[in-house]
């Protein structure tokens, strides 16, 4: 048995097996399947998203997260006339061919005066569409107008995750995204915020909420069905319009009755209850007793992100962008997750993955965490001194 940080990659909101979602998504199996037709449920699904997410003035349902921003970007690109799109470093968008391309920060000397190579992501993703792909720091305006002011009339639109799911939580500014969202206009620049992670999780209204900036195009997945394969892609009436008019999208399971019936479940829970609130106060909790236990050693830590999404690092200032995660005591992480695996503490075992909370992480399980956390840190530091990165080297 584990206490489980990983929560599937961050769709569980409520918990495993929820009981009143799960009984919801039985009621969905009446339905029949699927049909290829809209149901009202899918009518129903949507007006609550739209009402949890300003933005969404337009919806449409996918599988998968990957989807999702497929879709989001083939949009964008029709609406904007233009080919070309900027991914920030360090954030993660799915596994299709136009955004399985990454900034190599590893291999990247921050002494010289260039900025880190765009790599394959994977095998049999064709070369020619590097050529599409720009990136740019985290949390760097400047260097985003330089790139737009160089090939802005390429360029048709922006992917980013403001709080980066698959970097440790490392979080863009309000500041930032408000000149992300002006340099977008001024440049014509379609700018979808990726909510995969973060929506109806860090708010009900999500990272757009939470930081006061309005997406033109917007996508969810994870947290919105509490683990049932449902994704939407949203956004401006005037952009989701190309959908029908050149631009085609579809699936055959799309807006499938049972993931629609959970989803509506686990929306009508977020946006009338306090469940965001209390895991929130679990997540805060839990840093809290996480960094009691790392200052009493003397142990630089650091946390990123949001209480439900949090990343953990061993450098006493939080980066604000994926070459700083760098500084980082990574090393010291990724020994320290195996000892916790050990214990029956399930945290993502490479550091740039953020430790998910739920619903169902009650006060038993957040002491049960911290008292595991402080043995597996004291093991950590013992076991092969000098062997785990500069904690255990500055200790011995």
């Amino acid at each position: 048995q584990y206490i489980d940080y990983r929560l599937g990659f961050g769709p569980i909101i409520l918990g495993y097996a929820d009981a009143r979602v799960d009984e919801a998504a039985r009621a969905g199996m009446s339905v029949g399947g699927v049909f290829g037709l809209s149901t009202e449920l899918e009518y129903e699904v949507a007006c609550r998203i739209g009402a949890m997410v300003p933005a969404a003035e337009l919806i449409r349902f996918a599988n998968s997260g990957s989807e999702a921003v497929m879709a989001a970007l083939r949009i964008a690109r029709a609406y904007s006339g233009k080919d070309e799109h900027i991914v920030v470093e360090g954030g993660y968008h799915g596994v299709f061919s136009e955004v399985l391309w990454y900034a190599d920060v590893e291999e990247w000397d921050p002494e010289e005066r260039r900025k880190p190579k765009i790599r394959r992501g994977s095998k049999g993703v064709p070369r020619m569409f590097r050529d599409l792909v720009h990136t740019v720091p985290l949390n760097d305006a400047n260097a985003l107008e330089d790139e737009l002011r160089k090939d802005g009339d390429r360029i048709g639109a922006l992917l980013i995750e403001p709080i980066m799911g698959n970097c440790c939580g490392i979080s863009a500014t309000r500041e930032y995204m408000r000149d992300v969202r002006s340099l977008c206009d001024r440049y014509d620049v379609v700018l979808i915020i990726d909510e995969v992670k973060t929506g109806f999780r860090v708010a009900k209204g999500g990272v757009q909420e939470l930081l006061g900036v309005r997406a033109d195009l917007c996508t969810f997945a994870k947290a919105i069905a509490n683990g049932y394969p449902l994704a939407a892609v949203a956004g401006r009436e005037d952009i989701m319009r190309m959908v029908g008019d050149g631009v085609v999208h579809g699936g055959t399971f799309n807006a499938h009755p049972v993931a629609l019936a959970a989803a509506n479940k686990t929306l009508e829970i977020l946006a009338e209850t306090d469940a965001l609130d209390n895991i929130a106060a679990a997540g805060e909790k839990l840093r809290a007793g996480i960094g009691k236990v790392l200052k009493s050693r003397g142990i630089p830590h650091s946390f990123a992100g949001h209480p439900a999404m949090s990343g953990l690092f061993f450098d006493s200032t939080t980066p604000s962008n994926y070459r700083q995660w760098l500084d980082s005591d990574y090393e010291f992480y990724d020994a320290l997750a195996e000892e916790l695996h050990e214990l029956g503490i399930l945290v993502e075992p490479d550091s740039r993955e953020p430790w998910f909370l739920c619903e169902s992480h009650d006060v038993g399980c957040i002491e049960e965490t911290l008292q595991k956390f402080e043995k597996a840190v004291d093991l950590t530091m013992s076991s092969s001194p000098g062997e785990h990165g500069r904690i255990t080297q500055s200790r011995v």
